[in-house]
């Protein structure tokens, strides 16, 4: 297995235990790999979701920009709920699996088709 796979294994782990959820390895393996070399670098890969500037990245080049979503009160709500799931008091946010929980949240799982 190489560092990717490590990573996804980490992501899918942190999906079962710390969210509750039964992760969906392709979607994963996709977003993951949609993320690119961010993940490898430690600052980029996880979110400051308590940096207001980390979420409006997240809302104008995930949200917008990758998931085709337009802007509006309900794209904040689903960060906010995503890092409520992921847990506030989380230290790392993985950048994939919040990505991946917004993916879900919003059902664009077809942008990784």
């Amino acid at each position: 297995m190489g560092k990717r796979d490590d990573l996804i294994a980490q992501y899918a782990d942190d999906l079962k235990n710390k969210c509750g959820m039964d992760p969906d390895m392709d979607l994963l393996t996709k977003v993951t790999i949609g993320c690119g070399p961010a993940i490898y670098d430690a600052d980029a890969s996880t979110v400051a979701s308590s940096q207001p500037s980390e979420l409006e990245t997240v809302k104008n080049n995930f949200l917008i920009k990758k998931l085709g979503l337009s802007d509006g009160p309900e794209l904040d709500a689903a960060i906010a709920q995503v890092v409520e799931t992921y847990g506030q008091s989380e230290r790392n946010k993985y950048r994939a699996v919040v990505y991946y929980m917004l993916t879900k949240h919003f059902g664009k799982e077809s942008v990784y088709g």
